[in-house]
């Protein structure tokens, strides 16, 4: 199921999981112009979307046997990662780049915006959350191996956890840190929980057991390391799930 705000891929599947990605896409809706005045370079960069991260959670939930949803716009027309009163849910600047088509929103478009695009992928990410009465919830990001300006990221991947349920994330990070050729961020390369974000607001606030992971996005940039990398992590999951009696 495609609309203009989300996809839903595998809606029938039968395991408790659910894989997310909230920031699969960089495209700008044509009601936007297509454009947030920025040229292609800038928008093929982590400032738009999670580079790799769509790919990963397509064939992440297919080999969980999981429904996935992925939103369909740039985190720069609104982040979908953001509750409604974060002050960076309509970016302006990010990692030393100007928005052209942000810097004169205001709140009627930001209102605009969030009926559009935000609220429509989270009513559709709250209906698919509600079809298992025993729902996990997987979160698939990437991040970029350096903002600017800043020191070299050296996790592969990363596991973000709120400290009001870290239970099923705490056994990932065990079995992942047991792989010897796996550098592993606890909470890196930022913290887990921003109130209002996706997870607290379909996992931790209603009750469901969730795990956020990051991947560093040079590995997940094509094709072959996308594969590879839902392939390692699948097992893994399933093993933490297991460990964590959730």
């Amino acid at each position: 199921m495609t609309k203009d705000a989300y996809e839903i891929v595998g809606a029938e599947r039968g395991s408790r999981w659910m894989v997310t990605c909230d920031h699969a896409s960089n495209r700008v809706p044509e009601a936007l112009g297509g454009s947030l005045g920025l040229p292609e370079a800038e928008m093929a960069r982590h400032i738009a979307y999670d580079v790799g991260a769509e790919a990963v959670s397509r064939d992440l939930a297919r080999l969980l046997d999981a429904p996935a949803i992925l939103s369909r716009f740039s985190r720069l027309v609104i982040d979908p990662n953001r509750g409604e009163d974060d002050p960076t849910l309509l970016m302006k600047l990010y990692d030393g780049t100007i928005i052209p088509g942000n810097r004169h929103a205001d709140a009627a478009e930001r209102e605009r915006r969030l009926a559009a695009w935000h609220r429509p992928y989270h009513a559709a990410y709250a209906a698919l959350a509600e079809r298992h009465p025993e729902r996990v919830i997987c979160a698939v990001h990437s991040f970029t191996p350096r903002l600017k300006g800043r020191s070299p990221r050296p996790w592969q991947i990363g596991v973000l956890h709120s400290k009001h349920d870290s239970r099923l994330a705490q056994a990932l990070i065990a079995r992942l840190r047991a792989e010897p050729d796996l550098v592993v961020g606890d909470n890196e390369p930022y913290d887990g929980h921003l109130p209002g974000d996706s997870i607290d607001r379909h996992a931790l606030q209603q009750g469901r057991p969730n795990v956020l992971i990051e991947l560093r996005n040079d590995l997940i940039a094509g094709a072959e390391g996308q594969r590879y990398w839902a392939e390692r992590l699948a097992p893994l999951l399933e093993a933490a799930l297991a460990d964590s009696h959730l």
